[in-house]
């Protein structure tokens, strides 16, 4: 299912708690999986894998909100419990895992419109260039011959960005999900102020790697903008969701969630977009702030 109409705002709009002695007895569990969920070595710890599953017998969903694509979610789809789904793509494409590596069904599709693709590379390009492109598809993944190998797949077509946007592209009518755009010199964070100051409005500008990569979306298509829509389907607040999130790509979802935790290892604007810190992803840092949000809920 595409979807291409107004969606709901992931602006936070606070409301003071009923009390302040007690706190929001929270609903969805909402993580980053990279530097965050996961170890450096990708591998989920028993601890943590323990954690989400108390954490869903305790009622509580857990949602797995990603900048990957689907196809790259093995790693966690063993610990999906109850409905099963993933935000992938940061907010780009809700995922159904049920089916296992490789039969995963998507349930709701936010494409990146063509026309704005190729007009986020046309000016980005003017602003930074030699600045190449990959272009991520439901499906497909597609890439300009100069990008680098940072991503262990083939391409399934080498052209020019152009060209892979283009009318006559392979995989022409499957959705867009997102460009990502490499620049071989610049700084990472400088890359972010000019790719945003460059394509404005015409799409969402974002990273979550450690080097010059862009990940551009829809319009208005970020992981706190899909999670709303995924909470507001369940009846849930944003006051009732807490977020966990390592690099600029999750500083929406961590600003709109009610409670909100950067971990140790976390890049500034995490730390200063989140309303609480936890220690790093080698150290579990997720699974500690689950089990004490469980022990809250025992006492309360």
């Amino acid at each position: 299912m595409r979807e291409n109409g107004p969606v709901t705002s992931a602006t936070r709009k606070p409301e003071p708690p009923a009390s302040p002695d007690a706190p929001i007895r929270p609903r969805l569990i909402a993580t980053d999986l990279d530097g965050t969920l996961l170890r450096d070595d990708k591998s989920v710890s028993p601890r943590t894998v323990a954690a989400l599953a108390a954490a869903e017998e305790a009622g509580i969903e857990v949602f797995f909100v990603t900048g990957r694509p689907a196809r790259w979610m093995d790693v966690v789809s063993e610990h999906v419990h109850g409905h099963g789904l993933a935000i992938c793509g940061n907010g780009a494409a809700v995922v159904d895992l049920h089916g296992g590596p490789g039969a995963h069904r998507f349930v709701k599709v936010r494409e990146l419109p063509r026309k704005n693709a190729l007009d986020a590379v046309r000016l980005l390009r003017d602003a930074a260039p030699g600045t190449v492109y990959a272009v991520e598809q439901t499906y497909g993944f597609n890439q300009e011959p100069d990008y680098p190998k940072l991503h262990m797949e083939v391409p399934d077509t080498l052209a020019s960005a152009e060209e892979l946007l283009g009318p006559d592209a392979p995989g022409a009518d499957e959705p867009v999900l997102k460009i990502l755009a490499y620049h071989p010199t610049l700084d990472p964070d400088a890359f972010l102020i000019l790719g945003r100051t460059a394509i404005g409005d015409r799409a969402n500008v974002t990273r979550s790697s450690p080097s010059a990569l862009l990940e551009i979306s829809g319009p208005e298509v970020s992981k706190a903008s899909t999670l709303a829509l995924c909470c507001a389907e369940r009846g849930i607040s944003h006051e009732e969701v807490v977020a966990f999130g390592d690099m600029p790509n999750d500083v929406e979802m961590l600003t709109w969630a009610g409670r909100s935790y950067a971990m140790g290892n976390a890049h500034p604007d995490v730390i200063a977009a989140a309303s609480g810190s936890t220690v790093a992803n080698n150290e579990d840092g997720v699974a500690v702030v689950i089990e004490q949000l469980l022990a809250e809920a025992q006492r309360a």
